[in-house]
């Protein structure tokens, strides 16, 4: 397991249980993974979408969308294909490719178990890291039960993770979204029906389909049962894969990983949202979107003070602006012009502001996917959260402190580590 990210757990692990012998990370055999959690039953269509609504079951890939929904959107003729996305292409996260890593048994068992419900023909796992897909294709080789399970190792750029590129590049294409707003129930693999969902969302359901509501509904709070993993990065003393019940405190997690109480937050990666300074919401995706912010892919990035924050985000832009796909106007002419703006006012431009503003507005809901939006809303969203980092460059061209690449545009990865739990106490 090559580029290692240290694990760990607040509480009492459920996706990670097991990945831990001797204190160091460990993936989980088939015969390990059977004996700490036992067959998979089998379940009809009806009874995951019972179980799902009853828990508020919600896709862990960013989008937060109700799982039961995407359940009951399914013909009930039968649908094509099952596809894992575990392409993690959201360069500050780094839980999916741990957790098909350690624990790939969990991601194939709720793959299957939704295939057996919906007969679908084909289970499809798409995967960027190639770690990853080495303990996948070990996981179908251990198990009995893998004969319509493919692993697919695909290129890694950040548009290829959006659910229609995933789709495309199982149906041999490009891994790029082609632009038409269509949901992978009704025109997914090869044109068919299909059932997407994130690889830490298949866990889930593994998990669920084993514990029943109540047993599930034991860790976590009432508005969203369950748990949750983390990636925390940035200024942070001890970065990694967390597993959280779901509703912490955000301070509760800092505290974790010894970051500054006063730390600026980004939460949910590149397309997420800022937490307000000196706030600890409760982090449940529920709680984080009546504040208006977003869960997100589950990253929690910390910047310290020693950093130009507004220079970190225009790094990240431009990074963002070169990740495109290249289809459209917004992305092609207006991201660029965006990045253009947001170094004219950090070099004490006060017309760059205005520009950036109303290039955001321009970009925004005129993409062929949903890239253009969330870069614009990213930097939008920092140049509010950062007011007086602006204040400052407007004034003096320039804040004075240096880029220390807080925030990472590459896969996040810190030197091999034991893998720890730690209580909620």
């Amino acid at each position: 397991m090559n580029d290692n990210v240290p694990m760990w757990s607040i509480g009492e692990p459920r996706l990670l249980a097991g990945a831990t012998r001797g204190g160091q990370a460990s993936r989980v055999s088939w015969q390990q993974h059977r004996a700490l959690h036992g067959d998979l039953p089998a379940l009809s269509l009806s009874t995951y979408e019972e179980l799902a609504s009853a828990t508020g079951l919600l896709g862990r890939g960013g989008a937060g969308f109700p799982v039961a929904r995407k359940l009951a959107a399914l013909p009930r003729r039968g649908t094509y294909a099952v596809v894992v996305n575990g392409s993690e292409s959201e360069p500050l996260s780094a839980k999916d490719r741990i957790l098909m890593r350690v624990a790939p048994h969990l991601v194939i068992d709720g793959a299957l178990g939704i295939a057996a419900a919906v007969r679908a023909r084909k289970v499809i796992i798409s995967v960027h890291d190639p770690a990853a897909a080495a303990s996948l294709t070990e996981a179908v080789r251990e198990r009995p039960d893998t004969r319509r399970v493919r692993i697919d190792l695909r290129p890694n750029r950040f548009v290829a993770g959006e659910a229609r590129a995933v789709i495309r590049g199982a149906s041999g294409g490009p891994g790029l979204p082609h632009g038409r707003r269509t949901l992978p129930s009704d025109d997914g693999v090869d044109g068919r029906a299909t059932f997407l969902s994130n690889a830490e969302t298949f866990a889930q359901l593994a998990l669920l389909a084993r514990l029943g509501t109540a047993g599930y509904a034991e860790h976590g709070v009432a508005e969203e049962p369950g748990t949750s993993l983390l990636t925390v990065t940035g200024a942070v003393r001890s970065p990694g894969v967390i597993e959280v019940p779901n509703g912490i405190p955000l301070a509760v997690v800092l505290e974790a990983v010894a970051a500054s109480p006063d730390a600026a937050i980004l939460m949910g990666g590149y397309h997420g949202t800022w937490i307000p300074a000196g706030s600890s919401p409760s982090l449940s995706r529920p709680a984080l979107r009546r504040d208006g912010l977003s869960f997100g892919a589950g990253v929690v990035a910390v910047l310290s003070d020693e950093t130009c924050p507004l220079g970190e985000v225009e790094h990240v832009a431009r990074w963002l602006a070169g990740e495109s796909a290249g289809q459209c106007g917004p992305c092609v002419f207006g991201l660029p012009a965006i990045v253009q703006d947001l170094g004219r006012a950090l070099a004490g431009d006060k017309t760059g502001c205005a520009d950036l503003q109303r290039h955001a507005g321009l970009v925004t809901g005129r993409g062929a996917c949903a890239h253009p939006d969330g870069v614009a809303r990213f930097v939008t969203s920092s140049v509010q959260r950062f007011g007086a980092d602006l204040d400052l460059h407007l004034r003096h061209r320039g804040c004075r402190r240096p880029v220390l690449g807080q925030l990472a545009t590459g896969p996040v990865s810190a030197p091999p580590s034991l893998v720890r739990h730690r209580s909620a106490s």
